[in-house]
């Protein structure tokens, strides 16, 4: 018996020094001044750089906020472009504090090092085809080439698709969305497929838009949602409450103009704790209590976010649907700051 209690002790003090090894990321992004994070190698509305080299979109945004928060610095972000294969083993690895929004799927979540945090963007994969060839449904493309991005759930989502559908349909694998979405322009597929706010920002980036259209039927569910580390408990609370926070700003109507006269004149006790007029939830995240204030300055609330990168404001114009709020028949809906 004591062999055994010494041995079950001995794997104890294993499993925390482990779990100590893995937490930290607050410490080092405080200590190094700058946030890490990983977003995409360039789609329109989550994160490109713009004509002078700055990246913009909903997941810059996104990673600017939490920098805010933290570092009392929005512009305190290291921007690292990764491709669809390399974002989930670039967190789990440590290579970047966090990283753009990407689908929450189950094996993610259980088996590859990585922790999710808020659903950000509710999408779902569609499938994209050229005028000229004369399809109005996804049925259609029976005997028809795809072409995917490798490491992606869209290469399952499509097999899945044709099989439940009893059609056939080719994959050509890419590398990355751009070389899939070129080769697809270029003739070499006869589709192209991926979430179909990406289809959006691709088609709007193309050299003739109005000859591409998007086929009706959408064929999976994409939550999309920043993800960290596994293990560091304390930078998944703060990433993940730093984004409901944007959303319930918009939800109480706090914006990036009225922050600070809501905090000075709120009387709505939400508001006020929120914005560190009362209370001490900044001391929750190991933050003071204008982490939030901050995080609003820097890139408004989630309604604000949306609308410059997705909605009327960009050149998308994506109807909100599921994004909106749950108090507006949406499904974005943030945990009570309390």
């Amino acid at each position: 018996m004591k062999l055994i209690g010494k041995l079950f002790l001995a794997l104890a003090l294993t499993a925390m020094v482990a779990t100590g090894a893995l937490a930290g990321t607050l410490e080092k992004v405080q200590q190094s001044g700058e946030l890490v994070l990983g977003v995409s190698e360039g789609v329109a509305g989550f994160s490109a750089p713009d004509s002078n080299g700055r990246w913009t979109g909903f997941d810059a945004d996104m990673g600017r906020a939490v920098a805010a928060a933290v570092l009392k610095n929005p512009e305190a972000v290291k921007f690292v472009p990764l491709a669809s294969k390399q974002k989930i083993v670039a967190v789990s690895s440590g290579q970047v504090d966090l990283s753009r929004g990407t689908t929450w799927t189950m094996k993610r979540d259980c088996k590859q090092g990585v922790d999710f945090t808020v659903v950000l963007f509710y999408d779902g994969q569609g499938l994209m085809v050229k005028k000229s060839l004369g399809v109005s449904k996804a049925t259609d493309l029976d005997g028809a080439s795809v072409a995917v991005v490798s490491g992606t759930t869209s290469e399952l989502n499509v097999a899945d698709f044709a099989r439940a559908n009893n059609i056939k349909l080719e994959t050509v694998v890419f590398e990355s969305k751009k070389e899939a979405f070129n080769a697809y322009v270029a003739g070499r597929a006869d589709a192209f497929t991926t979430d179909v706010s990406q289809l959006a920002s691709l088609r709007a980036g193309a050299a003739n838009p109005d000859e591409h259209i998007i086929l009706p039927e959408v064929f999976s569910k994409e939550p999309l949602s920043p993800f960290v580390r596994h293990g560091d408990q304390q930078w998944k609370d703060l990433v993940t409450w730093v984004l409901f926070g944007l959303i319930e700003a918009e939800e109480k109507g706090i914006t990036q103009a009225n922050v600070l006269e809501m905090k000075a004149k709120s009387t709505d006790p939400v508001v006020q704790r929120m914005l560190g007029a009362s209370g001490d939830v900044g001391s929750f995240l190991d933050l003071d209590n204008d982490w939030l204030v901050r995080a609003i300055q820097a890139v408004g609330n989630y309604g604000e976010m949306y609308d410059r990168n997705f909605g009327p404001k960009s050149a998308l114009k994506i109807p909100r649907g599921h994004n909106n709020l749950w108090t507006k028949g949406g499904m974005i809906y943030a945990m009570p700051i309390r």
